[in-house]
């Protein structure tokens, strides 16, 4: 499997900054410490034009005040600088058409809370295995 490497530039993006903390210290554990956070998807979004070519990840949350999850996923996609990005979705929804609506608007992967650090690295290495083919 191909992991990532480990100095890639990683944001979190999440309206809970418990949550933002919890996914820091996973991202920690299985070595990544390039990690920066936006509270919702007009931040992130606003981080991301700034600098197009800074992230390799991003981990958004699903439900966000001011730009949801998916309407960031969707941003992301319609901007030429910034489509490449691979994109993980974080939600604690679960239903069928919650993750194919989110796999329709572009997110690389999804992942259900509440979730370890071993189903994180997994999803994120699912991801950067499917961009190398």
């Amino acid at each position: 499997m191909a992991m990532p490497p480990e100095d890639i530039k990683i944001l979190v993006v999440d309206d809970m900054a418990a949550m933002r903390k919890i996914l820091k210290t996973l991202l920690a554990q299985l070595g990544y410490k390039n990690v920066d956070e936006a509270e919702d998807g007009k931040q992130a979004l606003e981080i991301l034009k700034q600098n197009p070519n800074k992230y390799g990840l991003v981990i958004t949350d699903w439900n966000m005040p001011n730009m949801t999850g998916i309407e960031l996923v969707q941003a992301i996609r319609s901007d030429e600088k910034l489509k490449h990005l691979p994109i993980l979705m974080v939600t604690a929804e679960a239903k069928k058409e919650n993750v194919l609506a989110a796999i329709k608007a572009g997110v690389n992967n999804y992942i259900v809370k509440p979730f370890t650090a071993e189903t994180l690295k997994e999803k994120i290495e699912k991801i950067f295995s499917s961009l190398q083919k």
